[in-house]
């Protein structure tokens, strides 16, 4: 067995957050990997994280983000107490989330909130490029199934990469704060607004707006 320092623990606490034992936990049975000890609590988050998924989260914060003044985003997150809502890990979370929601476009926050007029669409288009292309019909609905995961991967914000960290998902980023916590977090509604979106746009010509700006000199 690998022998356990007072660093390597400190090490484990700082990139995880984790409490003092269960750094050392992990560490011993992980046979000092820091890297495998890391997985190790993540796993361990994710469990104690769905145990606390029914929990009523009837409070949290309304946050906002701008970036860079074409791009807007109103975000509610909900937790079991007032306490927690205040906290710098619950705030952090909250605000990469917006940030997520401005650089990642999500239609959604997870695949139930989907129109199933629109999945519906989807696996059509789907389903008729495939057989287009000639693939044959037993496996035709698999190949519609694996489009319909990288469609929900890309439009539902649950199971959006992480910009910060593309090794997370923002669903597996939401469980380890849920274990951090200690209490239920549910990223409840959002809207997104971006300057000019659904007008239309006028189309500059440079080479006629040169030529007009001599003429009138």
């Amino acid at each position: 067995m690998a022998n356990i320092t007072t660093a390597d623990i400190k090490t484990l606490r700082e990139r995880t957050g984790s409490g003092l034992m269960a750094c050392k936990k992990a560490l011993q049975e992980t046979d000092g990997d820091l890297e495998k000890a890391i997985e190790y609590l993540r796993k361990k988050g994710l469990a104690a994280a769905a145990k606390k998924a029914g929990r009523l989260a009837s409070e949290g914060a309304v946050v906002s983000y701008i970036h860079g003044k074409r791009v807007g985003v109103l975000l509610e997150v909900n937790c079991e107490t007032d306490f927690v809502a205040v906290t710098d890990d619950f705030q952090t979370f909250c605000n990469d989330v917006a940030m997520q929601i401005a650089a990642m476009n999500p239609l959604v926050v997870s695949r139930e909130d989907v129109d199933p007029a629109l999945v519906a669409t989807e696996r059509e288009i789907y389903r008729e490029k495939a057989l287009a292309e000639g693939k044959p019909e037993k496996i035709v609905d698999r190949i519609v199934d694996g489009q319909l995961n990288k469609f929900y991967a890309e439009r539902c914000l649950l199971e959006q990469k992480f910009v910060k960290e593309d090794k997370l998902t923002i669903e597996q980023l939401l469980k380890e704060l849920i274990a951090k916590l200690g209490e239920n977090v549910k990223i409840r509604r959002f809207v997104r607004f971006e300057l000019g979106e659904g007008l239309e746009k006028k189309t500059e010509n440079f080479a006629e707006e040169v030529a007009a700006a001599r003429a009138s000199v």
